[in-house]
């Protein structure tokens, strides 16, 4: 797992030198990426969330494409489509920005519920289907996503299956006075401006094989039955109209075995549980409609109280 840690720990360095936030943020991020997910950042204008994907995809050596979703794109203008070639009268394939390693879709919910169902295939399965015919995605294949939460003109909600096929969600909120002072430094003498001398530090390839080897991390049977016993809960509480669903089981099992990789474990501990339940469980859970006149707590409130009153497994 060394090989693991030390990779992770190099994009995530990578990732502190070009945008001044929470090292906690980027290690989830990263997680994400060993875990084969996929992120949406969900924050407001200005606190720099194209910058941290852009400083992704220049840690790894692979195939980088942006989306700028806007009202008018098509689901053809992110998976491509057949155009007929008249010099020898055939249908050519031209792909879509889909085809890539690491995917930028920048302020997603501005394009329509079509357009964003465009992305459900080629997240969850890893695949592209245009006139019928499947086209398989190389990986690794990994979409950050960007919205802007409190802007409503001119946007469309994610729908529930959408925001599923996120591992996880994640806010970078305001950074200290100090990122804040080094981003204005930045700012200032743009000649050391360090998203232009950020270097790759693994290949596409590389960072397959660390997806492969993540999985392999030990998932004890104490430890599954705490997760399913974290999901259980956010069915039964009575102030969520829709808790977890089976694929969230399997999202926080995929994302505890990447943050014990990151921390040099071939193991998983309940503290890895732990870490990721909040932004892999919080944005696929739905509050009752006496929840939210209550005022009784976001899901990711809720979620933080069943963390505490679910037992966590001893050794």
């Amino acid at each position: 797992m060394h090989t693991i840690r030390t990779l992770g720990n190099a994009i995530i360095d990578n990732l502190s030198r070009a945008v001044a936030g929470d090292r906690h943020k980027f290690t989830l991020i990263t997680a994400a990426l060993l875990a084969g997910g996929h992120v949406l950042l969900d924050d407001i204008p200005g606190n720099g969330k194209t910058t941290l994907a852009k400083a992704l995809a220049a840690s790894v050596d692979g195939i980088f494409r942006r989306i700028q979703f806007t009202p008018d794109l098509l689901p053809t203008d992110v998976t491509g489509l057949h155009i007929y070639n008249r010099k020898t009268e055939e249908f050519e394939l031209r792909k879509g920005p889909a085809f890539t390693n690491i995917l930028l879709a920048d302020e997603i919910n501005r394009a329509t519920p079509r357009t964003q169902s465009a992305l459900l295939e080629c997240m969850g399965e890893r695949q592209v289907s245009i006139d019928g015919i499947t086209f398989p995605l190389n990986p690794p294949f990994f979409v950050i996503a960007t919205q802007n939460p409190v802007e409503s003109k001119g946007t469309f909600p994610l729908p529930d299956a959408q925001l599923d096929r996120f591992l996880m969600r994640l806010s970078l909120g305001y950074p200290d006075e100090k990122g804040e002072a080094d981003m204005v430094a930045w700012y200032l003498d743009s000649a050391n401006d360090p998203l232009k001398s950020l270097k790759p530090v693994c290949t596409a390839a590389e960072l397959a094989r660390a997806q492969r080897e993540t999985e392999k991390i030990t998932v004890r049977p104490k430890i599954v039955s705490y997760i399913i016993a974290l999901a259980n809960a956010t069915r039964n509480d009575m102030a969520l109209r829709l808790g977890a669903s089976p694929r969230s089981t399997l999202a926080m099992v995929r994302a505890s075995q990447a943050i014990a990789a990151l921390d040099g474990r071939d193991f998983v501990l309940p503290d890895d549980v732990k870490t990721v339940a909040v932004p892999v469980l919080a944005h696929r859970l739905v509050s009752s409609a006496q929840n939210r006149l209550r005022l009784a707590g976001s899901t990711a409130e809720i979620v933080s109280r069943l963390l505490d009153t679910v037992p966590a497994p001893v050794d």
